[in-house]
């Protein structure tokens, strides 16, 4: 964890989040800007700044996140209809805050991306 990082702030409790899903690993709340009608965003307990900075050693971790968006769209009633997961890294990819967290968009059909 690090102090002064939003998402280990949300992790500790100290910040309100309005949470779907938590577990030893991994804790999912809703986006407070959404940027579609079902817009969730999953971050690891541990605290890893960008995607660059994950090792081998996360393999598991990282597994476990999108196993657990699935679950997460399933529980949306989206499975069928489709959801989109974005990982951000770094300012140009899009990161604002630099503590990696998957967003799983969906609820409406999204625009393709190329």
């Amino acid at each position: 964890m690090t102090a002064d990082c939003l998402f280990c702030k949300i992790i500790n409790k100290e910040i309100p989040a309005d949470i779907v899903y938590e577990d030893d690993r991994v804790l999912a709340f809703r986006d407070i800007n959404p940027q579609a009608p079902i817009h969730t965003l999953l971050i690891p307990h541990k605290h890893i700044s960008t995607i660059n900075d994950a090792g081998t050693d996360d393999q598991n971790l990282l597994g476990h996140m999108i196993l657990v968006a699935a679950h997460i769209a399933k529980d949306n009633g989206v499975e069928e209809s489709g959801y989109r997961l974005v990982m951000n890294c770094n300012e140009h990819g899009g990161q604002t805050v630099f503590h990696i967290h998957l967003h799983i968009l969906s609820g409406r059909q999204l625009t393709h991306l190329g």
